[in-house]
């Protein structure tokens, strides 16, 4: 894989043909949030929606630990590289972007979870469209039960993915789950056994990136766009997103590699 220089000491941004995968790397603190890794995150979610090639995106964590949710004093305190400093100061909202609460990328994001993914290690993996996490990980909001608030997003997203009563659970108890506990919530899509969840979330983003690039993009912002909406109005947004994907190159491609029973090779971008 080709590490990109948009890279920082504590977010290691790697390229794979069309697969980005995203690692934070901060394994001495369990991969606690720092503004150099949100920094290197949202930069990393910039360059997936901005590069035509990237059609899906990893995003795991080093040394067998997703995230241990934030690092208060980390957070407040600037890179001690100076680029990435100075890249701080050019992204407007680098934390919100990075934590995918703001400017979500374009393509969809895998979470890849070992170990432990709590607090705001959650908030990200909710963040994310698929998730593959390790038999033996942890999972859990835990923000209440230390008189916090979970800042990222869950408060509103979770009980829109998960049913009401799994969703309040996690979010007022502050309780940790297992994975298969997530996964019995579909809160998660697959447990994987210890030390098998990256190499199963690339065999899922193959499967993504090999689907048409168009229709995945118009199907993510179709959710997104539609969110509160009324069927009728919604109906309309998926309309004005789907008929160009249908009348597209890729469209045509797609139909006949099915009838030559081959690969499709698609061109748009």
């Amino acid at each position: 894989m080709e590490l990109l220089p948009i890279s920082t000491p504590h977010c290691r941004v790697e390229r794979d043909g069309h697969v980005l995968t995203v690692t934070m790397n901060r394994p001495e603190a369990r991969n606690a949030l720092s503004s150099d890794m949100l920094v290197g995150l949202a930069s990393a979610w910039a360059y997936a929606s901005a590069e035509p090639e990237i059609r899906v995106a990893i995003l795991t964590g080093a040394d067998g630990t997703f995230c241990s949710g934030a690092d208060l004093k980390a957070m407040g305190q600037q890179s001690t590289d100076p680029a990435v400093q100075a890249r701080a100061t050019r992204i407007p909202n680098f934390h919100w972007k990075g934590l995918l609460r703001e400017d979500l990328p374009t393509k969809p994001v895998i979470s890849a979870v070992e170990g432990h993914a709590v607090a705001g290690g959650t908030e990200l993996l909710v963040g994310t469209d698929l998730r593959v996490v390790a038999e033996s990980a942890t999972l859990g909001l835990f923000e209440a039960r230390r008189a916090l608030f979970p800042m990222g997003g869950s408060a509103v997203r979770l009980a829109r993915q998960i049913p009401y009563c799994h969703a309040m659970d996690l979010l007022l108890t502050g309780r940790p789950i297992t994975a298969a506990e997530a996964l019995s919530m579909g809160l998660v899509n697959r447990v994987v056994p210890d030390g098998q969840a990256l190499t199963a979330a690339r065999e899922l983003a193959e499967d993504v990136a090999a689907a048409g690039p168009l229709a995945v993009r118009a199907i993510l912002r179709t959710y997104r766009d539609t969110l509160g909406l009324a069927e009728p109005e919604a109906l309309k947004v998926s309309d004005e997103l789907g008929w160009p994907v249908i009348g597209s190159e890729d469209a045509k491609e797609g139909t006949l590699a099915f009838r030559e029973k081959r690969p499709p090779i698609y061109r748009a971008r």
